[in-house]
């Protein structure tokens, strides 16, 4: 494989690509930062990128940002995310780009060489490699976010005015309906996540705690 390596720890980078290259795959460049490594893997189209999510000069989603990019300017080149913890909301945003050519790995998988060059190879020939625990974070993610299907779109804007802690009659004057119109939304939104009417628990706190979690 032709591998570009872009990780800001400079200790990692240069053992992942000692490592790569012992295996006899041909590094072409390990940068630091996200611009290097969109300018890397323009001028040497390697078969497989791996990329840190967080890099210089913020430290957010650098990485991530240029591997969208990478797929959609070089689709023939695949893409390993490389992160120090599951980020869902990232591995969901790369996977939307499309699933194939892709992998996300918790840094802890290189030290099982032959699992982490493995998963490598498996994105380089198109295929996807997801961590076990991203996979496992992701399916738990879309069973909450389940949870709030069956609420209609204004439901859900409702239920976004109540979790900023807004009463019926400031959401019915932000929404530009009546009050008893928002009482209507709010009694549908308790009926649809099944919250019962009881005298220990407020469903109010309880449909808002429902939506924190989705």
């Amino acid at each position: 494989m032709r591998v570009v390596i872009a990780e800001d720890a400079a200790v990692l980078r240069e053992l992942l690509g000692r490592m790569l290259v012992e295996r006899g795959h041909e590094v072409c460049a390990c940068v630091g930062d996200a611009d290097a490594l969109r300018a890397a893997v323009a001028e040497h189209r390697p078969d497989v990128t791996v990329v840190d999510i967080r890099m210089p000069p913020a430290h957010t989603d650098e990485g991530l940002r240029a591997a969208i990019d990478i797929r959609r300017r070089h689709p023939g080149t695949g893409v390993l995310l490389f992160s120090q913890y599951v980020e869902t909301t990232y591995a969901t945003r790369l996977l939307a780009e499309g699933s194939a050519g892709v992998g996300y790995l918790l840094k802890d998988r290189v030290a099982n060489i032959a699992e982490f060059t493995d998963a490598l190879a498996r994105v380089a020939a198109g295929g996807t490699a997801l961590d076990p625990e991203v996979v496992t974070q992701l399916a738990g993610a879309s069973r909450r976010t389940a949870e709030l299907a069956p609420l209609t779109a204004r439901e859900r804007q409702v239920l976004s005015l109540m979790a900023e802690g807004r009463s019926n009659a400031a959401i019915a004057q932000t929404l530009v309906v009546s009050t008893g119109t928002v009482e209507k939304h709010v009694a549908a939104v308790f009926d649809k996540l099944g919250l019962p009417v009881s005298q220990d628990a407020n469903r109010r706190v309880l449909a808002v705690l429902r939506y924190l979690r989705s």
